[in-house]
């Protein structure tokens, strides 16, 4: 098998021919390494790469194969790194130039636990500044751009990650999601991105041990080789109190499911949210694909009227938390939407916290009792389709006009502030020939139950297919 056709395969065809024998640890890390430098000159999705340290695990994963022992899920698996993790004695610059020569001496936890399942990892993917906004750039590596069009932005913040992934650069990629991190990007870039219930993938070291709206999580080009990473990357640990603690062999075994009579609610512009025409145009077919599953579609939506003003109240929280001490420090190396998301939090009172707080559990009960006979919402990932990488964030969609650099994230957001699971997975593409991504969220903690419907769309549709034309130039 040639280079380039062990590279378009997917992580559990990969790992299948690794069980097998019939091909190396190495030389699948070597294939994958031609393709980094042939490809990623021109996307710039890694931008720290570690082709020795790579070998060397590359290595170790060959020689425990030849002694017949265990293999973890992830054998000989090439797995990026998103630049805002910890990684042991790999440059870490969370996309700040305050911290662009730092190098960790420890692995966050969803590093440690893709090693330890045989992951090899190659390098670190590109981030915005400390993850905030969706357009992937930063002033220590510059753009990333989408590889279905490379003037376009892929989305962000884990936009290094969903290019990696699109272009075949790795099989796997780790990312995180406050407001949607993991699946504007796999929506951008035509690969699937999982934000997880809270807790259900704990993040650790945390400062934030009771809140659980950012989250770290699975990317992949397939639905399957989503549920194959939650099996490394899941499962309760003891320094994070509010993890999940069912087995993460609840990944395991076959996606497939009867969808015969499953209520699946579909809302083209979540419940009155301004949805660019493309958009709705590309995701017109959703309803007709869910009801050949089986599905039963009505056309409804929660009320999630409260969720901007939770998620702009609970992140500018955490932002004062995490980095207000650079803006007495570093202010002149912030750029300014995190300077702004930093005051706007020192500004708030302990009620307006507190009035926060209440809502999110308000608004949980109530989604909670609209699901009792809905099994899944469905509706856009995105607003709006890519647009140019010139542009930071979206200001205006369809006349209606934003206040915020965050506001045009509100597809994703406020399913963040539910705390449900959701997936983005492959659903279109637009007339220009860009990807379009739709959402599925699930029931509170029902994570495997989202991956099963998105598995049937996916197989239905076959548009996770489709490469980028980059790859064949």
């Amino acid at each position: 098998m040639t280079n380039e056709a062990l590279c378009d395969l997917t992580a559990i065809e990969m790992r299948r021919l690794l069980s097998a024998g019939d091909v190396s640890a190495r030389e699948l890390l070597d294939a994958h390494l031609k393709r980094i430098e042939r490809i990623n000159p021109s996307v710039n999705a890694i931008v720290t790469l570690v082709p020795e340290l790579a070998a060397e695990r590359a290595l170790k994963a060959d020689e425990a194969f030849a002694r017949g022992e265990s293999l973890g899920v992830l054998h000989g698996l090439p797995v990026v790194h998103k630049d805002l993790v910890d990684t042991a004695g790999v440059r870490t610059t969370l996309g700040s130039p305050i911290f662009k020569d730092r190098v960790p001496d420890h692995d966050d936890l969803i590093v440690e636990r893709q090693r330890e399942a045989g992951a090899v990892m190659v390098g670190k993917s590109n981030t915005p500044e400390f993850g905030a906004g969706s357009q992937t750039f930063n002033e220590v590596f510059g753009i990333t751009s989408n590889p279905y069009d490379t003037s376009f932005t892929c989305g962000g913040s884990s936009g290094g990650a969903a290019v990696a992934l699109a272009a075949r650069m790795v099989p796997l990629a780790d990312g995180s999601d406050l407001g949607g991190s993991l699946r504007n990007p796999a929506s951008f870039c035509n690969v699937v991105g999982f934000r997880p219930s809270g807790g259900r993938v704990p993040t650790v070291p945390n400062t934030d041990l009771w809140v659980p709206m950012a989250t770290t999580g699975p990317m992949a080009r397939t639905v399957s080789d989503i549920a194959l990473f939650m099996q490394a990357i899941a499962g309760p640990h003891h320094l994070a109190p509010s993890s999940n603690t069912e087995s993460p062999e609840i990944f395991a075994g076959s996606l497939e499911r009867d969808f015969r009579g499953v209520k699946v609610a579909w809302s083209p512009d979540l419940g009155g949210l301004p949805v660019d025409t493309a958009i709705r145009t590309a995701l017109a077919n959703v309803p007709n694909v869910l009801s050949d599953l089986g599905c039963e579609v009505v056309e409804t939506w929660p009320d999630l009227s409260d969720a901007p003003e939770i998620f702009q109240t609970l992140r500018a929280w955490m932002f004062a938390f995490k980095y207000a001490p650079l803006l007495e420090t570093h202010r002149d190396q912030l750029k300014d939407t995190v300077v702004w998301n930093a005051e706007k939090g020192l500004s708030m009172s302990m009620r307006d916290h507190a009035e926060a707080c209440f809502k999110q559990a308000k608004m949980f009960a109530q989604l909670q009792r609209f699901m009792s006979g809905i099994e899944f919402l469905a509706c856009p990932v995105t607003q709006v389709p890519p647009f140019s990488k010139d542009i930071e964030y979206i200001e205006e969609i369809e006349g209606v006009r934003f206040d915020t650099y965050i506001d045009w994230m509100r597809s994703c957001s406020d399913i963040t502030t539910t705390t449900h699971p959701a997936i983005a997975v492959p659903a279109a593409f637009t007339g220009d020939g860009l990807p379009v991504g739709l959402q599925l969220v699930g029931r509170s903690r029902q994570d495997r139950s989202v991956l099963e419907l998105a598995h049937a769309y996916e197989q239905s549709t076959g548009i996770a297919q489709r490469r980028p034309a980059l790859l064949d130039s």
